[in-house]
Order: C-alpha cells, then sequence, then structure tokens
C-alpha cells in the first residue's frame, strides 16, 4: 500500500511539511506548485530534499486550462505544459495533474480534448513523462468523470491517464459504480478526501471543508470499494483543502491522514474480500466494546480527599487498596458490574506527571474489550503509541495506548487475567458500617473537551480504532460562545463519548482548557434506574445537586405540557428534563469540583438516544455563577 499527501494538505513551509509528512510514515507527497513557488530553492534542490526524507514525488499539480481552446490560447497552453515538463524533470518526478478546463474560452467537446491529450501524450513521451485527467466537479465542461475518462480512452496514449478524486465524484453525487468499468492501468492516481454534507457552492465547498477519509460524511469507502475492483495498484493520496488544518499542527495532521488512509483501506478489504489489488496492512477488524471498567483519576493527597468526598456524596465507598501502590479503587455497585473509580496520588510515574501538568484530572480510561491484546494491534498498526510503564511484584501487564489528549487508554477482557486485576492487584479495605447505595449502575457516557481545531482527530482516533459511529454535530450555545458538541457511541450503548470542541477561552469548556492547561475528561455520567430515587439517596449523603433557575421549570411545564406534580419533582432535586420521539430524558449535576469538572447522573427512558442538548444552555449557566471571577488567585 502505497501512501501519499498533497503539500497543501497541512501547514508551515515545504521544508515543515515535508518533515511532518516523513515522520508520520507515508511513502509519497503531492507537490503543489504554490508550496514549491513559495520556496527559495532550486528544482533540484526540493527534489533532493524529498527524496533524502525517504519520500518520493508522486504527482506534480495543478496544471490548469489546458484542453479544447481556441488558438492562440492553445499554442500558448502547449508551451505552458512544455515548461512544467522540464520543471518536474529537474525536480524529479514522471506524472502531472491537469485538471478540467474552467476557462471561459474553453470550446468544450469530447473529440477536441481527446485530441489535445493525445497530442499532449506524444510530447510527454519523449521525455518520459505522463500526465493525468482530472474531472473538477465545477469543470466547465467536463466535470464527471465518466466523462474525463472517455476523453482519456479516446486520446489512446499510454502516457495519458485518468485522476480520480473522491470529492468531485461524491460532491456531484455521481454514480459510483460507474469507476469499476475503468480498467486499473489507465488510472494514474486516487486522491481522496472527505466533507461534511454542507449545501453551499462546490468550489467554496471543496476549497475549504475538505477533510480525511472517516471524519466527513461522504461515502469514501464505496468510491474506493468500487475504485479497487478495477484492480488498480498504485498510490493513495490525500488532498485536503481545510482552513482549520492549515493552521493546525502538520505533525498531528499528517498523523491523521495516514491513519485516514489505513483505516480506510482495511475497510474496504473487508468489504471486497480476494479483489483488492493493493497490499492492505493485516490488523483487526474495528473492536467492540462491552463497557467502561474503569476511570481513573490522578490527584495529591489532599485533593483525593475531597474526591472521595464527593464520590461519598454520590454513593460511592472504598473498596480496595492496590498492594504497591497509592491507588484507591471506589466502587458502587457489584464487583462484577459495578462503577469503578480509581484515584491515584503516586508521587512518581505517569499518573503523577499528568498531576503536576493538569491538577486533579481523569487522565485514564479503562475499557472493556473481547480481546484486549488485538485492540492494542488495531490501534498501533494506525499509528497509536503503546503505553507501558514499570511494574510492581504480582502486577499485570495491562495492554494500553496512549490515548488524544495526552491521555492513556487500558483494556481490559475476559479472556485473560486482566479480568481478575482488582483481585490480584487490590486487598480489599475495611467495609465501612453505613454504606449508601445510591443507585447509579454504569457509566453513562464520557465527556471529553478539547480545543475545536482539534475535534477532527478525536473523532478519527475513536471510529478507527473501536466500533462506533459518530452523530450529526450539535451546537451548544453557553453564554460566552459555542461549543461544537459530537458524539461516539457503540450501537448498543456500551461506549458514549461526548466530545465537546471549545473556541473560545470565555465558554466553560474553553475556560476549563484554559484552567486545567490541556484538553481532557471534563464530566461523567453515571445511569441511574430511578433518578428521584438516587437523588433522594444522594441529598441524604450530603450531595449538593447545581442549582437551576426556577425560570427553566416554568418553562418546562409550557414547551412538554408534563403535569404540575412532575415539574415539582424535578424542580425540588434540580433535575433537568428532556424528551424525543423514542422516550425521556432527567438529568441531575453536581457542583463544580476544580475549574470546570463535574459529574452528571441520568436516566433514559424509552429508546431516548440523545444527551440533552437543549438543556445545556441552563446547565452551563448555572455552573458559570459557580466560578471564581476572573483574575481571583485559587484559594
Amino acid at each position: 500500500m502505497k501512501t501519499s499527501i498533497a503539500t497543501v494538505s497541512i501547514s508551515g513551509d515545504l521544508r515543515e511539511k515535508l518533515a511532518a509528512i516523513a515522520a508520520a510514515g507515508f511513502d509519497g507527497v503531492e507537490i503543489f506548485e504554490n508550496d514549491f513557488l513559495a520556496f527559495d530553492g532550486t528544482p533540484a534542490e526540493v527534489g533532493r530534499m524529498i527524496r533524502d526524507h525517504g519520500l518520493e514525488i508522486t504527482l506534480f499539480q495543478p496544471f490548469r486550462d489546458f484542453e479544447g481552446l481556441p488558438e492562440p490560447q492553445r499554442t500558448r497552453a502547449f508551451d505552458r505544459a512544455e515548461r512544467k515538463f522540464d520543471l518536474m524533470a529537474e525536480l524529479g518526478t514522471d506524472l502531472m495533474l491537469i485538471c478540467s478546463n474552467v476557462s471561459p474560452a474553453a470550446l468544450g467537446g469530447i473529440d477536441r480534448a481527446a485530441a489535445d491529450f493525445h497530442e499532449l501524450g506524444e510530447r510527454a513521451a519523449k521525455r518520459g513523462l505522463r500526465v493525468g485527467y482530472e474531472a473538477l466537479a465545477w469543470g466547465r465542461h467536463i466535470n464527471d468523470h465518466r466523462d474525463a475518462w472517455e476523453i482519456v480512452r479516446r486520446a489512446d496514449h499510454p502516457n495519458i491517464g485518468l485522476i480520480l478524486d473522491s470529492f468531485h465524484t461524491l460532491a456531484r453525487k455521481l454514480d459510483v459504480e460507474t469507476i469499476r468499468a475503468i480498467p486499473g492501468d489507465r488510472i494514474f492516481i486516487v486522491q481522496l478526501a472527505d466533507a461534511p454534507y454542507m449545501e453551499m457552492d462546490l468550489l467554496s465547498w471543496s476549497r475549504h471543508y475538505r477533510n480525511m477519509p472517516g471524519q466527513g460524511d461522504l461515502p469514501v469507502v464505496d468510491f474506493m470499494r468500487a475504485v479497487a475492483a478495477t484492480g488498480y495498484d498504485g498510490p493513495l493520496s490525500l488532498e485536503i483543502f481545510n482552513d482549520q488544518f492549515r493552521g493546525g499542527s502538520p505533525k498531528s495532521i499528517a498523523v491523521d491522514g495516514r491513519r485516514a488512509l489505513v483505516n480506510l483501506m482495511d475497510q474496504v478489504r473487508r468489504a471486497e474480500p480476494g479483489t483488492i489489488a493493493i497490499d492492505v496492512p493485516d490488523m483487526p477488524d474495528r473492536i467492540p466494546v462491552e463497557g467502561v471498567e474503569f476511570v481513573e483519576f490522578a490527584a495529591n493527597d489532599e485533593e483525593a480527599g475531597e474526591l472521595g468526598q464527593l464520590l461519598s456524596t454520590m454513593g460511592f465507598a472504598p473498596q480496595a487498596k492496590h498492594r504497591n501502590k497509592d491507588v484507591v479503587l471506589w466502587r458502587q455497585g457489584p464487583a462484577a458490574s459495578g462503577i469503578n473509580i480509581v484515584i491515584n496520588t503516586e508521587h512518581e510515574g505517569f499518573a503523577h506527571s499528568s498531576y503536576l501538568v493538569h491538577g486533579t484530572n481523569a487522565y485514564a480510561l479503562g475499557i472493556r474489550v473481547e480481546d484486549a491484546q488485538a485492540t492494542v494491534a488495531r490501534a498501533r498498526a494506525l499509528g497509536a503509541e503503546p503505553f507501558e510503564q514499570k511494574r510492581g511484584p504480582g502486577e499485570l501487564a495491562i495492554p494500553a495506548i496512549r490515548g488524544v489528549g495526552g491521555g492513556v487508554i487500558y483494556f481490559i477482557d475476559s479472556r485473560s487475567e486482566l479480568s481478575r486485576v482488582w483481585d490480584i492487584e487490590f486487598a480489599p479495605l475495611p467495609k465501612r458500617k453505613t454504606t449508601v447505595d445510591a443507585g447509579l449502575v454504569a457509566v453513562d457516557h464520557i465527556a471529553q473537551t478539547m480545543n475545536y481545531e482539534e475535534m477532527l482527530t478525536w473523532i478519527l482516533f475513536y471510529t478507527a480504532i473501536f466500533r462506533t459511529r459518530k452523530s450529526p454535530m450539535v451546537d451548544v450555545v453557553d453564554p460566552g460562545g459555542l461549543v461544537r458538541s459530537q458524539v461516539i457511541e457503540s450501537e448498543n450503548g456500551t461506549l458514549r463519548l461526548t466530545l465537546n470542541g471549545a473556541e473560545s477561552r470565555r465558554t466553560l469548556a474553553g475556560h476549563f482548557i484554559a484552567e486545567s492547561f490541556g484538553s481532557s475528561v471534563q464530566h461523567l455520567a453515571f445511569a441511574s434506574r430511578d433518578i428521584f430515587a438516587s437523588a433522594a439517596a444522594m441529598r441524604k449523603l450530603g450531595f449538593r445537586p447545581l442549582e437551576i433557575s426556577p425560570n427553566y421549570y416554568d418553562d418546562l411545564e409550557a414547551r412538554f405540557g408534563i403535569d404540575a406534580a412532575l415539574s415539582q419533582r424535578l424542580r425540588s432535586h434540580n433535575i433537568l428534563y428532556d424528551r424525543d420521539e423514542g422516550g425521556e430524558y432527567f438529568q441531575l449535576y453536581s457542583t463544580n469540583y476544580g475549574e470546570g469538572f463535574f459529574f452528571e447522573i441520568v436516566e433514559r427512558r424509552g429508546e431516548y438516544r440523545g444527551y440533552g442538548a437543549a438543556n445545556a444552555p441552563f446547565r452551563i449557566a448555572a455552573q458559570k455563577r459557580q466560578l471564581r471571577p476572573s483574575g481571583m488567585p485559587k484559594s
């Protein structure tokens, strides 16, 4: 599998781009003409620099407005092409992209264009070069890959081939199955991009909103399945125009790009078994998630006590202590199926480093899967970094990877001793005389907060490794600005992650990122079988709920037509309410812990699938009233 990426896809100058592309593991690079023109070295120097990085130049692009021109424009177009051929020879590449003509002077006509390409093929052949033709979605006369292929077919020259771009085909909603009839050896390169569905001008959509395969909404897998069926075995290249990427980290975006290509082709290989000429890396299939085994906090001794007190008011109790480390297991519910919260107060190791940087934070997740080793194998094949640290006597080697945002994800399965981790590594603590279970039964969802420009990276990371799907993005209105929220969830709800992208520090999410020095878990939501019973039990334990404005409940009665008795029950416990066509949703929040972390208790009734997004502005307003004023030092 030969992977490539266009230099236009990532930020930085040409040197920075090439370093990031090589470090991410790409085999080749498309040189976008503007990147070359802005560079202060000769073509030969650029070529050497690329080869020194272990890369090859898969394509030089773009050459515009060539075919179907009247004289004297036609002669000038051939002269321009000859000059580009000179440049290509110095760079050390043999393939140039010509995109379909958009000039008002273009005359159109399949045969006229084919004749132009046949002549250009003759000129290219004398220099040992090739030319690929691509149908732009907004081309003046040619905007369909079928017409572009017909021109290439009629040109009938071995040095003239087709270039397919997933965006141009999918944005126009063309039938991808028509690609299967094209001979694979006549396709010179395949360019890939995804994009969110948007109703807008095709050119603007393409130039500003493309993203990596799997990050958007286009059926890129179906497109690539059709390409694979042709027998094509050449480079798979990313061509991404995205304003957000232009200002992002070239290293991060390059890593995303290669991860996206490998994940895409793994899906294609499974959908088209035995028909793909491209050699796809072997890896386990996307991993089903059985549940959240634990959430681990890093803290110091004082803050661990404060966190433990808050957990106590929600019905959790300390159950066991690690045999070698300052780590305590808090649990609610039975050992086999309860909620496990781990508090780590070690003075060395990764948890301690995380505390020093971020303060008390949920730095690690334990995910229950069918096969922990297979999960790590897939994650590593997709570029995730494995995580290991020194083990003490009797400790298990728990498979783990570095998660996005700097945390850790551990994997537990039932096929090995990992399922006995609590018995093997932890010693039971004496039971408290008065332990009250508040009726919390599972982790409903985990909310992670990041800067908005990082969201696509997080989405790709989770959806490529785990068998999950992403929901449509929702705008959450904060008094300080918008927060973009998108859910990643498994089909059966065993894993639900709400990703919240902050664009402004004035939002609660932005404040949390700024004060905790990085993206992280901002809140944990626990499921209750009966939220009113849980609220009553927690009140007796000293739980302080987030106080919701009375105005909210007055509006709730009018909006949903709920009866006064239910409204009063909600109001008395500060419980928020939502409803959709599938069922009902109840939410109860803790007060803030630190600079914006909090807990949530939820109850889902019926087939409600949402997360109470309509309630977010009222919850956020209440939480922001609790924050210390800007500029006031922490006590």
